[in-house]
């Protein structure tokens, strides 16, 4: 594993069950177990799992500026989020182009808490906050326990009062065995789960107790890769590896726009002031790809950038594949000319390892209408 800056506390437990730790942003990370990654998959998509995503970032915002920080960096209006209340945000740069994604946590009238991947979200909020009334942490002692799949609200039920009535996206300061944490309904999955914010001393006996008095419920811990697969099946990005960051233009500096993501619906109506803000309206209808969806005939995933062909020549790339048990399917998220993505279009996925018919084909492709993380009670 490369030199590594941050360190989760968990870093033991993950080598006891088989983990190098190998480097995501800049923490050792959990990518892989010594056990069947489908059953893990199957695990989250059927029971629960609990994943150590303490990798991602946490930056806490405190002043009566920090609300005017966070409506210029990110793509949504602020002022609309309540204490409780968190929602998933871009980041532009002056290109109007895509740097990183985030979510934004009011956790009191003036204290916010972003967390965000590998992109530079952190350094955007530290250059906004400069000369501003405004107290800005990073905070690497808190660690993120993402416990997802269908039995997660049951197992928390019988641990914390009122966590049947937690809304999507909303959030609740309570205790946990004892020790205090912050759990939100949120999660990369697509599935019903939890994100449990927890002090490094606490870290490691939340995670052992979730796992010994969950696992009569089928709780089991979950490498990181999983949610590469689970991610597929959700429609949800993962910076920088679905962008161009990782597949460049000739001749262009990285950057894609929301509007090729996919990501528009994270633009409040009718905001502006932003930054990429004109850019970013001025972008609409320039779209050089799509983010879409492939199925492929194939009984086993395909590679990390095969290429996607049509027409005899090659229209694109996946950027992440995907196969799952439960439902027999190989499928991918894609980089698609704008053509060709669209439902149904005959493909054919070319790679050292495949050559296979597919189409184009909508993401999601578990949950469409994203009933299981909505559901109430």
């Amino acid at each position: 594993m490369p030199l590594s800056w941050r360190f989760s506390v968990l870093g033991d437990r993950h080598r006891a069950l088989g983990s190098k730790l190998e480097d995501w942003s800049g923490m050792g990370t959990a990518w892989t177990y010594d056990k069947d990654i489908y059953a893990e998959h199957i695990a989250v998509r059927t029971k629960a799992g609990l994943m150590d995503v303490s990798g991602l970032k946490k930056v806490h915002l405190v002043g009566p500026h920090a609300i005017a920080v966070l409506d210029y960096i990110t793509t949504r209006d602020m002022n609309k989020v309540y204490p409780g209340k968190s929602v998933y945000a871009c980041m532009l740069n002056d290109r109007g182009m895509f740097t990183d994604d985030c979510i934004v946590y009011r956790t009191g009238p003036n204290s916010w808490m972003l967390v965000h991947g590998s992109g530079t979200a952190h350094e955007e909020v530290i250059k906004q906050s400069l000369g501003r009334n405004v107290a800005v942490l990073f905070d690497d002692d808190l660690h993120d326990l993402s416990l997802q799949g269908p039995v997660a609200v049951d197992f928390l039920a019988q641990h914390v009062p009122g966590i049947r009535d937690l809304k999507y996206f909303h959030h609740m300061q309570t205790t946990l065995f004892g020790a205090p944490v912050m759990i939100s309904r949120t999660g990369y999955t697509g599935e019903r789960g939890y994100e449990i914010f927890v002090r490094g001393q606490d870290a490691p006996m939340v995670w052992d107790t979730i796992l010994e008095k969950g696992k009569s419920m089928g709780i089991i811990p979950v490498c990181f890769s999983v949610l590469d697969m689970l991610r597929v099946e959700s429609y949800l990005l993962f910076y920088p590896y679905d962008n161009s960051q990782m597949y460049p233009f000739p001749d262009q500096p990285p950057g894609d726009s929301l509007w090729e993501l996919g990501l528009d619906f994270t633009v409040s109506p009718g905001k502006t002031g932003f930054r990429g803000a004109e850019e970013h309206y001025k972008l609409k209808g320039k779209e050089r790809f799509k983010i879409f969806g492939v199925l492929v005939e194939h009984d086993g995933p395909v590679d990390l950038g095969d290429e996607v062909w049509a027409d005899g020549r090659k229209v694109g790339v996946v950027t992440c594949p995907s196969y799952s048990k439960l439902t027999k399917k190989s499928m991918g998220i894609a980089r698609l000319e704008v053509p060709y993505a669209k439902q149904g279009t005959p493909l054919e996925i070319r790679g050292k390892n495949v050559k296979a018919k597919a189409i184009a084909h909508t993401i999601t492709f578990d949950d469409p209408e994203k009933k299981k993380r909505t559901a109430v009670g």
